[in-house]
Parts: C-alpha cells; structure tokens; sequence
C-alpha cells in the first residue's frame, strides 16, 4: 500500500515538472462583451502558424496584455480553469517557477 501511495506522489510531481514552456509573440489582443482572444505565433515561426489564447473576461486570471513576446506554459491535461487545453502566461523575463503569472488562457490551435 505505502509503495502505491510513493508511486502516485511521483507521478503527480513528475506531471507538474513536464510543464510544456515556449516562447511566443502576441500580435493582438480583442475584448468582446465576455471574452478575452489572444492572436498569437510561436517565436520564430511564420504567420500562418498563429493560435488563440481565449479567456473569460469576468476571470480574475484573464488579462488583455499589450502585443509583445511572452513565455507561455502548457498546463498538465485536466488541470486550469477551462475545459481545453490550459496555458498560463508570463512576462518573457520571468522565472515561470517563481514569478506571478499575467493570466490563465483556453489554447485554440488553429
């Protein structure tokens, strides 16, 4: 049983240290009546590889940042707020370990 119990706690932590972390340029952020979208690329790559960052405006995590690059880190599947694929943004020069994440997106790809 205490070997079941150790073999779960390291699944959990090695699930919370795969984080997906990369390097993006928002082009434009949109505010409609209830929703927050992103238009985003992945650095480096070309326009016709962008996706959305979409979130609930009224979120206490959902912020409408200025165009700009940023550090974007892909959350565990079923964790966040949003049934998608969750993804938490940073500033491009903070500690994502350490530093306040801007906010808390559902990734679109397109």
């Amino acid at each position: 049983m205490k070997r079941a119990i150790i073999l779960l706690v390291l699944a959990a932590c090695v699930q919370l240290v795969a984080q997906d972390r990369s390097t993006i340029t928002v082009k434009k952020s949109d505010v409609s009546k209830e929703t927050v979208i992103l238009t985003a690329i992945p650095q480096g790559a070309q326009a016709k590889a962008s996706f959305e960052l979409n979130c609930n405006k009224d979120a206490s995590s959902c912020k409408a940042p200025e165009a700009g690059t940023y550090i974007m880190v892909r959350l565990p599947k079923n964790w966040g707020m949003y049934d998608c694929a969750n993804v938490d943004l940073y500033a491009a020069t903070a500690d994502p370990d350490r530093d306040q994440k801007i906010g808390e997106y559902c990734l679109v790809e397109k």
